[in-house]
């Protein structure tokens, strides 16, 4: 299976690999994995990850790690989640406490929605986005997207839309 490799000015995006891994276990160890369902441990971290990068094979599509070109340092994952009880394919983000403040979560989905919308064809992508996780809130609204009444996951969720046609 290949996967694409996206470039922006700063960022290359491509496939997840096994040493990635340890940055989303440290992440959902953490209290920052609140709004994710968190804190869990290193098996149910595993099978969290597992099950995002295996959409790749199983939908042409899934999490995009992200590393600074500049460097090679991994930064975070960005990318489209759609796992089972997902309403739709869900443009999300994660990033490593070093990397939050520097505009490469945005970078990023910028990449993934064109990526999206020339590969797909996709009129929209949504967030699905825990109450009070106010850094996820604004960056979705930062990258242009409103809020919605779509569903979401659970009861409260924010979901905002983001109409991919503008950037045709």
């Amino acid at each position: 299976m290949t996967t694409p490799e996206l470039l922006t000015d700063r960022l290359r995006l491509r496939m997840p690999r096994l040493p990635d891994f340890e940055h989303r276990a440290a992440f959902y160890a953490s209290p920052r994995s609140v709004h994710e369902d968190g804190p869990v441990g290193r098996v149910m971290a595993w099978r969290i990850w597992a099950s995002e990068v295996g959409q790749w094979p199983l939908l042409g599509y899934g999490p995009f790690s992200v590393e600074d070109r500049a460097t090679g340092a991994y930064v975070g994952e960005v990318g489209i989640y759609h796992p089972v009880g997902f309403p739709e394919p869900e443009l999300g983000w994660f990033v490593l406490p070093g990397a939050e403040g520097k505009g490469y979560a945005a970078e990023a989905a910028r990449a993934v929605m064109v990526w999206a919308r020339d590969s797909f064809g996709w009129d929209h992508l949504i967030n699905i986005i825990a109450p009070g996780n106010d850094r996820s809130i604004a960056l979705a609204r930062r990258l242009g997207g409103v809020h919605s009444n779509r569903p979401g996951v659970d009861p409260g969720d924010v979901v905002i839309f983001h109409d991919l046609r503008a950037l045709a």
